[in-house]
């Protein structure tokens, strides 16, 4: 059974994540052969403040990007 596991930065809404979910699911079932029953799929959030990239948090960057 595969099994994915999905690290991000929250702020997605549950339709993007559910789309996003059913798309690995059907390349799972695709590309290994596997059925849908037996694909898990996690998706791990971390608040934007929890989550850095190039030394500034995501709200630091998205401060940045609305300037």
């Amino acid at each position: 059974m595969p099994e994915i596991t999905i690290s991000m930065a929250a702020g997605r809404t549950d339709e993007q994540k559910a789309g996003m979910m059913r798309d690995i699911t059907k390349a799972l079932v695709t590309n290994l052969g596997v059925d849908a029953d037996a694909v898990v799929i996690q998706i791990n959030e971390a608040p934007l403040a929890h989550k850095m990239k190039g030394g500034k948090t995501f709200v630091e960057r998205k401060a940045m990007q609305s300037k």
